[in-house]
C-alpha cells in the first residue's frame, strides 16, 4: 500500500519552496498521489474528522516520512506482504506485524516475527492495545501512532541546513514569514533549545531588511548595571570609562535586532526599549539627543509573557507592542518524527544511528530539546567511536540524557521487575536496563548483589 505522501524528500528546496504546498514537485506540478479526499478537504480547510494513523519515520534505520491512514482492517508491516506496506529493510520479518484502529484506539499485533514487535521499547507478545503517541519498532523500523495524520500528510520533513524543517516548524515557518511582510515585531515562544534564533533569523531573511545587519543580544547574560550602553550606546564621560560607543541597536540599524529571552530584561531598560518601538529613536547614555534607527525587533522567551506582566515583571505597555503577532515553538518531545533527521544530520556521513537508538530517543522528553539532543547524539557517537562501531546503539546513550532534570531515580525496581525485564530480553542486561529506563551498571550490581547468572534468567 502505497503512504499517503509518496514523494520522496528533497533536502536541496530552498525554504520557500519547503514552505510550498507539500505535494508539489520542484517544477511546481502535483505529485502523485495528491489528490485524496482527505488532503482536498485539508487544504480546504473544510471542518473533518481527525484521521487516525501512523507515520513511519524510520526504515531501514534511515529517516523518512511516509504517513499511512489506519481503520479497522488496518495494515500489515513487513518486508514483503501482500496487501500492506513493504519495508525496505532486511531486519523485519516478511510479514513482521499488524497495526489497526478499533474502538477508539490502536491495536499493534506481532506477526511471529523473527526479531520482534516493540511498543514503547517492550517487547510485545500476541496483540496490545497502544495510546496515541505510541513507538513501534519492527526490526530496524519505527512507526509514530497518531490519532490525527492529517499534518503529516500534507508536510513532509527536510532539512535546511541545520534546521529540520517538520510540518509543526514549518507552519511557525510560514506564520512567521506572514509576520516579517507585514509588521516590525515578532515575539517567538518556546522552550529553551526549541529553535527560536533560527525562527528569528528567518524573519530578518523573509522581511524587507534582509540585507542589512542581523544582531543578536542575550537579554539574560547583560548585566542590569550596564544594560542600558550595551543595548543604546554611551558617550564619552557618562560614568567612569565610558567612551564614545554605539549600542546592539545602532550596530542593528538597517536590519533587524533579535532580543533573546526578553522577559529578563530589567524594568528600567523595558521603558527605553518602548520608546525604541514606538518612536525608532534610542538615547546613549549620557548623550543630549535621541538618535533615529530603522530596524525590525524580533523577540524570544521561554516564559509566558502574559503571567511576567500579571506578576509585575513585564511591562503592560511594553508587551502589547511585542506580544503580537507571535509564534509558538512546539518543543520536541510534539515533534517526534524529527528526531531521526536531527540524529542523522549531527552524525554526518559514515556512522548511522540504529532504529534502537531513535527508539530511545523518541521515547524520552528532551527537556532541553534540539540542543540537547544534538549534544547526546555527539557524546554517544564518540562512545560508539571508541569502541570501534559505526552504528550508535541504543546502549551509548547515557541513561540520564533526554530525561526531566531531577528526575533520575536513584532506587532500583522492584526484583520481580528487574528479573521479569531480563527474561523478556533473553538475558541481555543492556536491553533490560534500556527497558526499565535505569543504567545497565544497576542491573549488573543487583546480579552480583544476588549471585545471579543472567543467562538463566532467560
Amino acid at each position: 500500500m502505497p503512504p499517503l505522501t509518496p514523494r520522496a524528500v528533497d533536502c536541496s528546496l530552498t525554504f520557500e519552496e519547503l514552505l510550498g504546498p507539500r505535494h508539489m514537485t520542484k517544477q511546481g506540478s502535483p505529485a502523485a498521489g495528491a489528490t485524496t479526499v482527505e488532503e482536498a478537504q485539508l487544504r480546504s480547510g473544510a471542518d473533518v474528522e481527525p484521521l487516525p494513523g501512523c507515520v513511519l519515520f524510520v526504515s531501514n534505520q534511515r529517516p523518512r516520512h511516509e504517513p499511512y491512514r489506519l481503520d479497522a482492517s488496518g495494515l500489515t508491516f513487513g518486508r514483503s506482504v501482500a496487501q500492506g506496506v513493504t519495508l525496505d529493510d532486511s531486519l523485519t520479518s516478511r510479514e513482521h506485524a499488524h497495526v489497526a484502529w478499533r474502538d477508539g484506539g490502536f491495536v499493534v499485533r506481532d506477526l511471529g516475527s523473527r526479531n520482534g514487535t516493540f511498543v514503547d521499547g517492550k517487547r510485545l507478545h500476541g496483540e496490545v492495545e497502544a495510546p496515541s503517541g505510541s513507538i513501534v519498532r519492527l526490526g530496524g523500523s519505527l512507526l509514530l501512532l497518531t490519532n490525527d495524520v492529517r499534518p503529516l500528510v500534507l508536510d513532509s520533513v527536510s532539512l535546511q541546513g541545520k534546521m529540520v524543517i517538520g510540518p509543526a516548524v514549518r507552519e511557525v515557518l510560514r506564520a512567521t514569514a506572514r509576520a516579517a511582510a507585514h509588521g516590525k515585531t515578532l515575539l517567538v515562544t518556546g522552550e529553551t533549545g526549541t529553535g527560536k534564533e533560527l525562527v528569528a533569523r528567518y524573519f530578518h531573511d523573509q522581511g524587507p531588511r534582509a540585507r542589512g545587519p542581523f544582531v543578536v543580544a542575550n537579554c539574560g547574560a547583560i548585566p542590569e548595571g550596564v544594560a542600558e550602553s550595551l543595548l543604546f550606546g554611551s558617550r564619552r564621560g557618562a560614568f567612569s570609562g565610558a567612551v564614545d560607543a554605539a549600542g546592539i541597536a545602532q550596530r542593528a540599524h538597517g536590519g533587524t535586532l533579535f532580543l533573546d529571552e526578553i522577559a529578563e530584561l530589567p524594568l528600567a531598560i523595558q521603558v527605553k526599549l518602548l520608546r525604541l518601538l514606538e518612536y525608532g529613536e534610542v538615547q546613549r547614555v549620557g548623550g543630549d539627543r535621541p538618535e533615529q534607527v530603522d530596524i525590525a525587533i524580533c523577540v524570544a522567551t521561554w516564559r509566558d509573557l502574559r503571567a511576567e506582566v500579571g506578576a509585575g515583571r513585564f511591562r503592560e505597555d511594553l508587551y502589547f507592542r511585542v506580544g503580537r503577532p507571535d509564534v509558538r515553538l512546539p518543543p520536541l518531545r510534539e515533534r517526534r518524527y524529527e528526531i531521526p533527521w536531527h540524529v542523522a544530520d549531527e552524525l554526518g556521513d559514515g556512522i548511522q544511528a540504529s532504529a534502537g537508538f531513535i527508539e530511545v530517543c523518541a521515547l524520552r522528553p528532551w527537556p532541553g530539546n534540539v540542543r540537547e539532543l544534538r549534544a547526546e547524539t555527539r557524546r554517544s557517537a564518540a562512545l560508539a567511536a571508541e569502541a570501534g562501531r559505526l552504528v550508535v546503539a541504543a546502549e551509548d546513550l547515557d541513561a540520564r540524557a533526554g530525561t526531566e532534570l531531577g528526575g533520575a531515580t536513584t532506587t532500583e525496581p522492584p526484583r520481580d521487575e528487574i528479573a521479569r525485564a531480563l527474561a523478556e530480553e533473553g538475558g541481555n542486561v543492556t536491553r533490560a536496563a534500556r527497558r526499565l529506563g535505569i543504567h545497565r551498571n544497576k542491573v549488573r550490581r543487583w546480579l552480583e548483589r544476588h549471585a545471579l547468572d543472567p543467562k538463566k534468567l532467560r
